[in-house]
């Protein structure tokens, strides 16, 4: 039966690098996916792009081509990755001129477009679901809209032999439900078999998640050399049958446990997981213990999909002013208390009423407030103050007072910081699929 290993080579835009290149060279290994994008990522990419046309793109994207290209192109190891995020053509651009720089030949870039569906999004007039309102009448300024792609367009791609495949908005999942379907014959409407695909794909998105990362807690399960902790592989059948492992010898591992978590990582509804491509069903699966850092996977299926895409979209939301300064020793929560009533007195004084702020003793009740918060005394306390603001100006005014402290305020404070973000605000909508055609140009070397 064929089989083919799929790499996960990133889980965010900032991920480590150096276990993707450890994949290239030891995971015998056909592809190798970078999932980079998270909610906010885009947004982000769109607004660098508006100020200079040739960025919105990871900024990572180089490191990481530079790092495993050279293995990647001596191994015949096949690059997908979402790492365009706003702009995919100059991201594909950047890639091919890494590898003519690394000597590379007949090497074949797709891009993959068509996420961006900001001007149909205002057009329709699409209702927000958070807000509740169609964009019309949000009163906010719409800075991105990007439709969730699925993996048809990347399998268009490896039809024709593209080596790498640069995409912005597609889903997580997609991107190594790609090689799949392309590998396999796997057709965009055999549900059971994406539905499968899309599990697998779940798996690998977030990276060193299901080799032990985000899982550890030290007593409880322990996680060996986190520090040098391998990504996942899935070794992958025609019948969408997995085997979940990492490159032998590397940190983590692979469990039933580490398994199960990753399964139900962000899943709202596990029989029924809408993604582009399919509604996937992850009810019946089960995890198989068969070696060391081997778990096998069977049980995913799925139902035909839904006649929409989910669309993200982005908007400037104001500005968010923070100020914090530490207190320690004896009295450190009394004195931090302290600091924080004078804060909210000078914000009286002076008229300052914002639109949300927060008034927290990290250590103490920044998580959970002071209901289920310990009762015992800490030795040291960070005092914070957050608040959301309309204008920059009044930002700023947060940590000016937090910074006040220091000569103001209680005995010892010190190491005060100040800063100012400006917030991009993240909403959903549906939009009609439809409206949405995905596109994908070439590059050659």
């Amino acid at each position: 039966m064929k089989k083919i290993r799929i790499g996960g080579g990133a889980g965010y835009a900032g991920d480590r690098i150096e276990p993707a290149l450890e994949l290239a060279q030891k995971g015998e290994i056909q592809y190798l996916v970078f999932e980079c994008l998270a909610e906010r990522t885009i947004a982000i990419g769109q607004k660098q792009k508006a100020a200079d046309p040739t960025k919105g793109f990871n900024e990572l994207l180089a490191d990481r081509m530079n790092m495993v290209l050279p293995t990647c192109i001596e191994k015949g190891i096949k690059i997908i990755t979402n790492m365009g995020s706003a702009n995919p053509l100059y991201a594909g651009k950047l890639v091919a001129e890494i590898a003519k720089s690394l000597g590379a030949e007949k090497l074949k870039i797709a891009i993959v477009s068509g996420d961006d569906v900001l001007d149909m999004a205002i057009k329709s007039d699409l209702k927000l679901d958070e807000i509740g309102k169609p964009i019309s009448q949000c009163n906010k300024q719409i800075l991105s809209a990007n439709a969730y792609l699925g993996a048809e367009a990347m399998v268009e791609a490896l039809n024709n032999g593209a080596d790498i495949i640069i995409a912005g908005r597609v889903s997580d999942p997609s991107l190594f439900l790609a090689p799949m379907m392309h590998e396999f014959g796997w057709k965009s409407d055999n549900w059971e078999m994406l539905g499968k695909g899309t599990l697998i794909g779940h798996l690998l998105e977030c990276g060193g998640q299901i080799t032990g990362g985000y899982y550890a807690d030290p007593g409880f399960k322990d996680v060996p050399d986190l520090a040098r902790l391998g990504f996942p592989i899935a070794e992958v059948d025609e019948q969408g049958n997995a085997v979940i492992t990492k490159v032998a010898g590397s940190g983590g591992c692979v469990t039933v446990d580490t398994c199960k978590e990753q399964m139900l990582y962000e899943i709202h509804q596990p029989d029924r997981y809408i993604t582009p491509d399919v509604v996937a069903d992850f009810s019946q699966v089960t995890f198989t213990q068969i070696a060391a850092d081997r778990v096998e996977v069977r049980g995913g299926n799925g139902v035909e999909r839904t006649g929409t895409l989910k669309v993200s979209v982005g908007y400037p939301d104001g500005f968010i002013g923070e100020g914090e300064i530490s207190y320690a020793g004896p009295g450190a929560v009394a004195r931090g208390q302290l600091a924080l009533d004078i804060v909210k007195q000078r914000f009286d004084i002076c008229g300052f009423k914002p639109e949300e702020v927060r008034y927290d003793l990290i250590g103490v009740n920044s998580l959970h407030g002071d209901t289920l918060s310990q009762s015992s005394q800490p030795y040291e306390v960070r005092v914070r103050v957050a608040a959301r603001c309309n204008a920059k100006a009044d930002a700023a005014k947060v940590g000016n007072e937090v910074e006040t402290l220091y000569t103001n305020g209680p005995a010892g404070g010190g190491g005060a910081t100040k800063s100012v973000k400006e917030i991009l605000a993240m909403d959903s909508t549906l939009i009609s699929r439809d409206l949405v055609t995905a596109t994908v140009d070439y590059l050659e070397i």
